[in-house]
């Protein structure tokens, strides 16, 4: 690490901040990722510390560095709630206190769609704002807790925040992950019409587009991030199944009500054994409801390197047709 400048990818150790860190070293960047667990990938470049106590890493940063904030509490289940304000509200204040402390003028911070809930069709970055569980508030609270950093000194202070759909990708444990492993199954059951849409980002064109963002100058840039185009839950599973030689057509399928109802069996129970289950009643209408989001990522010029249609058929391949047993894996919603 030079002794002015440099990354710093506060969550570096999980999925997208792997990605990141692997684009960041094949072109010789100098970055340090600081996580609550060591990069297995890049163990030598890693200082354990939480962002939770961000100081921990004062004698690490330096002048004229970067800071990406990728660390999150982000699964639905996250149990006590407190965690999502300790680590993303929280969080994002100790990094805003590190950065002035060590002049930093740049930080970059992975946000969500999730601040704008169960959104309008077309939801943009001008969206409304109206979370509906803790982690799409603390995502918009720790939003406004960095504008409030970059506004303390606007022309010299870079701000950027990205707002991912669900991001998938190889070696990812997601839900992503679970909805093509049901369907690789041949077990997979459709609840409702399938007729609603879904926003999806690759993790290695979000990767990219952070990477992008480095190059940015002083003032606030927010931007979702969506490969486009959008699927219809019928036309991701068909596609799905032709990629594995199997049948298109879909062959069991649930009313949305019945669904639900199924959902809030797992959830009573879960409340009563203390058990989690891959079922719940938010899981089914989340999966049940469109999830369509415009960005303005192409205005910055920026072309993501992976074709939506050729990212499913990678992530496939390498998850059901070829044997990657051995590689590390991530897990996420």
């Amino acid at each position: 690490m030079n002794k002015v400048g440099g990354i710093f990818l506060f969550g570096g150790s999980g999925f997208i901040g792997t990605r990141l860190a692997d684009r960041l070293d094949s072109k010789c960047h100098h970055f340090l990722i600081i996580d609550k667990s060591r990069s297995i990938k890049y163990p030598g470049k890693t200082f354990i510390a939480d962002v939770r106590n961000a100081l921990q890493v004062h004698a690490e940063v330096f002048p004229n560095s970067v800071i990406v904030n990728l660390a999150a509490e982000h699964r639905d289940d996250v149990s006590p709630k407190v965690l999502y304000d300790q680590t993303n509200v929280q969080g994002a204040m100790n990094v805003c206190d590190l950065a002035r402390s060590k002049g930093v003028n740049k930080i970059i911070f992975t946000s969500s769609v999730a601040v704008y809930g169960f959104a309008l069709l077309g939801t943009d970055e001008s969206g409304a704002i109206a979370p509906f569980n803790a982690y799409g508030r603390t995502k918009w609270e720790a939003e406004q807790v960095y504008k409030k950093w970059q506004a303390e000194d606007p022309h010299k202070r870079t701000l950027v925040i990205i707002r991912p759909t669900v991001v998938f990708g190889e070696r990812n444990r997601g839900n992503v992950f679970n909805l093509l492993r049901q369907i690789a199954s041949g077990k997979f059951i459709m609840i409702g019409d399938g007729l609603n849409r879904k926003s999806m980002a690759y993790v290695e064109n979000v990767a990219a587009f952070l990477e992008y963002s480095l190059d940015f100058k002083p003032g606030v840039h927010i931007y979702n991030y969506i490969d486009k185009p959008d699927f219809t839950m019928n036309a991701l599973v068909k596609h799905v199944n032709k990629l594995l030689g199997m049948s298109s057509d879909i062959k069991f399928r649930l009313p949305f009500s019945v669904g639900l109802l199924i959902g809030s069996c797992f959830d009573l129970v879960a409340k009563i054994i203390g058990k989690k289950f891959p079922i719940s009643t938010i899981r089914v209408k989340k999966f049940c409801a469109n999830s369509v989001y415009e960005s303005a990522v192409e205005s910055t010029g920026f072309i993501p390197p992976v074709t939506l249609m050729d990212a499913i058929e990678k992530t496939v391949r390498f998850e059901f047709i070829e044997d990657h047993k051995i590689e590390q894996v991530f897990y996420s919603e």
